[in-house]
């Protein structure tokens, strides 16, 4: 079952010969269950199609298609709660608020939009990560990999349609990023979770199912079709 989907997506900045064609003609999609990595150099576009895909910005032509719905045809308020409802995000910096404790941060996006935290769920996350006995911490008494897991649990905690990550390996050293890339992996398939992540390291791409490669805003290959998911 697909529950993502790109078409004729463009990025433009600039006009005639100053034009700077962030992304060019993008389509591709994934499947519901699936963990597709986006890989490419700085400057790729990689980083412009993961803000496409999470409706944090809007593209010059084309659409994006999540859980059915063409998020670029919500009005503005309309985006943010989907976006709030539907889209998890992981991304480097953690961005966990520092007043809050672990717990806290975890259920915060679940409070601010008013819903029920499924105690129970937000638990089997917490075990799963290894979060048990950190759980009334302050971030500051973490250390990146345990933020991290942080992160991934907040995202996790509000069963997105889809989890995008932006780099989130980007800040730990590479032993904390196996591991936390590895958890990832693990609760991403034991909750059902679709996930893209975009990185630069292909040793952390090759734990996806599938991996795309873009270069000057075009996607130049896929490896790893799962299930026959991808459709050009």
């Amino acid at each position: 079952m697909e529950i993502l989907r790109t078409e004729h997506l463009k990025k433009y900045y600039g006009n005639g010969e100053t034009c700077v064609k962030a992304l060019d003609d993008v389509n591709f999609s994934v499947e519901k269950g699936e963990f597709v990595s986006i890989v490419g150099t700085s400057g790729s576009g990689k980083s412009t199609l993961l803000n496409m895909l999470g409706g944090l910005d809007r593209p010059t032509a084309g659409n994006v298609t999540v859980d059915g719905k063409n998020i670029f045809s919500l009005k503005e308020e309309a985006l943010t709660i989907f976006r709030r409802r539907k889209i998890g995000f992981v991304f480097q910096s953690y961005n966990l608020v520092p007043v809050l404790n672990v717990y806290e941060n975890i259920v915060l996006p679940i409070e601010l939009d008013g819903k029920r935290v499924d105690k129970q769920f937000v638990q089997s996350v917490v075990e799963a990560l290894g979060l048990e006995k950190k759980i009334y911490a302050l971030p500051s008494q973490l250390s990146g990999g345990q933020q991290q897991r942080v992160a991934i649990a907040r995202a996790l905690a509000a069963k997105p349609a889809i989890l995008l990550a932006d780099e989130p390996t980007g800040n730990l050293d590479s032993a904390t990023s196996t591991d936390v890339l590895g958890l990832l992996k693990i609760t991403g398939e034991r909750f059902g979770q679709t996930m893209v992540m975009i990185t630069h390291n292909e040793e952390i791409a090759q734990m996806a199912d599938r991996i795309v490669r873009i270069e000057d805003g075009k996607i130049t290959s896929n490896a790893g079709v799962k299930g026959g998911g991808f459709h050009a």
